[in-house]
């Protein structure tokens, strides 16, 4: 056991980020490998207890962090994202939140064998499923735009109103069969709850108003939006349990749908929160529980409840209330399969098995164990599964990563054909139709639209492509554009080009702090890549092997060729860049911007041949 608590801090830091990048560098779902390191660190090798090494801080760190998490998830829930699916996410928060707990009530009595008013309350919580789990593995998965939205939609909405109803239930069965009768009770609890969602709707609008009018200097938006954050669920859940959740969701919804521009400016800061406090608040839960809570998962009695809960009630639920709606099959059966719970689950359960004990409800003492297997189950047979279903039911994106060109132009144009060549997902994007035309004719896909504009956010899907290149004629918008995306794609992903060697701004000293990596070595301007393209400049490509080792490769080639990118045998790619040199391995692709030579001589080729040949024709008439 660790007697240092700001070593164990450290440890449990180190454990989450860890664990996010060994999920990264392996494809693991994240949830399912910082699980399983906190259980490593905590009940196995017995290294910490943070629950009680943390003593009377342990809850509120917990709380507030699920709060800004919460938070953060909800400034996504624009409405505009569920412009067709409006009908679908309406049932699915409702209709089928209420069939999951009437489902979930049946199974925890009859085969989990709880008391009915234990199984009330826990079926209740039951229903959700959280942005700590769902938005990791909507990253992992490329799922398509339309049941991402749906479980993204769900998972953020029905947390709170999970905790909530929760809370209702334990009022209703406190008012049933325990000693308070009064009435007040429950109305007091649904004034409480109103009076949350007021709460965050007033700090989501006064917040708004003051970054509007600029009460607030830019260098204090994200202190003072974390800090509202925070008082609005303190205030609220001082009210009334559980619900400050449904406070900073409202709060977060409201502030997502004003469109300000220092909020999505802030998305990047809050995301970057969320990431750590899911990572260590995982680490800390699981590391919390007991090798007892452990062994009790094995009961049979567990053990079917969470059979019941994947295979019976979820895809149930989501089949009944999404009848007669729009959704297909596949999204159906995906939607009806991913519900994994997270970290609202457990740490709401462990309140309510303290509150129903304290109650005289014995058999509440397993509801950590029954919480945390189901938790558990459903984080790896979702983490593991999601990407495996939505490639068989055709709704993953997943395939060799793309590339997404900005700016339409003849380089562009031969650019995302050479990656065609390559079976590359290419995309090329303009504000102007005749920029776009040669694309359009060579049967490349296109979008049109100002890419820099909110609602290219709704209506171009980027998840096929990982990388961008700003292939403008304006060296300012291509920095712009590589800075705008750089939390989407990462700076190593991101490329422009070299800048014009015309009169005009001299951004040269914004380089290095701004915009992406220049592409190529030589970094050639858009003049000078266009002019190329012009005179007849194509673009070859050249495999590496064995015997014709890269050194053959530069050995041999033009001097005036500029070499572009390379084609991995694990259908990654790399584009040669001033910044950072790509490695080039026996298996690769090199493709690269050479001048016409060998058409040339080919074509010579062809006019010598048919020279030949019509001089041969008069000897033959002759003879």
């Amino acid at each position: 056991m660790i007697d240092s608590l700001l070593l164990e801090l450290m440890l449990v830091g180190l454990l989450g980020i860890g664990s996010q990048w060994i999920s990264w560098r392996f494809r693991l779902p994240a949830i399912v490998v910082m699980s399983i390191v906190g259980l490593l660190a905590g009940p196995v090798f017995g290294l910490m207890n943070p629950e009680q090494d943390f003593g009377n801080l342990y809850s509120p760190i917990i709380s507030l962090a699920v709060a800004v998490i919460l938070f953060e998830g909800s400034l996504n829930l624009d409405f505009k994202e569920v412009k067709g699916l409006g009908r679908p996410v309406f049932r699915v928060v409702t209709f089928g939140a209420f069939i999951s707990w009437v489902l979930g009530l049946l199974a925890a009595h009859y085969v989990a064998g709880l008391s009915w008013a234990v199984a009330f309350v826990i079926a209740a919580l039951f229903i959700v499923t959280g942005p700590t789990v769902i938005l990791p593995l909507l990253r992992q998965s490329k799922l398509k735009p339309r049941p991402a939205k749906i479980l993204k939609w769900e998972g953020i909405i029905v947390d709170p109103i999970g905790a909530l109803l929760a809370v209702f239930a334990f009022e209703i069965t406190e008012f049933l069969v325990g000693t308070n009768h009064s009435p007040m009770a429950l109305l007091s609890f649904f004034l409480a709850a109103i009076f949350a969602v007021m709460l965050g709707y007033a700090c989501g609008k006064g917040v708004g108003w003051m970054f509007e009018t600029g009460y607030v200097p830019e260098y204090l938006k994200s202190p003072v939006v974390l800090t509202v954050v925070i008082a609005c669920f303190t205030i609220a859940d001082e009210i009334t349990h559980e619900t400050g959740l449904l406070s900073v969701t409202a709060m977060g919804m409201t502030l997502a749908n004003m469109h300000i521009s220092s909020i999505a400016d802030m998305k990047h800061f809050k995301e970057s929160i969320s990431l750590l406090l899911t990572s260590t608040i995982f680490v800390l839960l699981t590391a919390s529980l007991t090798r007892e809570t452990l062994l009790q998962i094995f009961n049979i009695e567990i053990i079917g409840f969470v059979l019941l809960m994947l295979f019976v009630v979820r895809p149930l639920s989501i089949f009944v209330s999404t009848w007669g709606t729009d959704l297909s099959r596949p999204e159906k059966l995906l939607v009806g399969w991913i519900a994994p719970r997270g970290i609202v689950a457990l740490t709401v359960s462990g309140y309510f098995a303290g509150v129903l004990l304290d109650a005289g409800f014995e058999d509440a003492s397993i509801l950590i164990s029954l919480t945390f297997a189901l938790v558990f189950t459903t984080v790896v047979a979702h983490g593991f599964s999601i990407g495996w279903l939505s490639k068989k039911l055709g709704l993953s994106m997943e395939g060799p990563p793309g590339v997404l060109l900005v700016g339409g132009s003849k380089f562009t144009t031969k650019l995302a054909k050479a990656l065609q060549d390559v079976k590359v997902p290419v995309l090329v994007s303009d504000s102007s139709w005749e920029r776009l035309s040669s694309a359009r004719a060579e049967g490349i896909k296109s979008y049109h639209g100002e890419i820099l504009s909110e609602q290219t956010e709704y209506k171009l899907d980027m998840t096929p492509y990982e990388y961008m290149l700003a292939a403008t004629e304006f060296d300012s918008y291509n920095a712009l554009v590589c800075t705008t995306f750089v939390p989407e794609f990462g700076r190593n992903n991101l490329f422009q080009l070299s800048l014009s060697k015309r009169e005009g701004d001299k951004l040269e000293d914004l380089v290095h702090t701004i915009g992406g990596r220049v592409l190529s070595k030589v970094g050639a301007s858009w003049e000078e890549l266009n002019t190329m393209v012009e005179h007849g400049y194509v673009f070859r490509r050249t495999n590496i092997t064995e015997r014709y080792t890269y050194r053959d490769y530069l050995n041999n080639i033009d001097d005036q060729a500029i070499q572009i990118f390379v084609k991995k045998p694990s259908k990654k790619v790399e584009f040669f860049s001033e910044e950072i040199e790509a490695r080039v391995e026996q298996g690769d692709v090199v493709v690269s911007l050479t001048p016409p030579k060998k058409e040339l001589e080919k074509i010579q080729e062809k006019l010598e041949r048919q020279r030949k040949a019509k001089d041969k024709q008069p000897e033959a008439e002759s003879e």
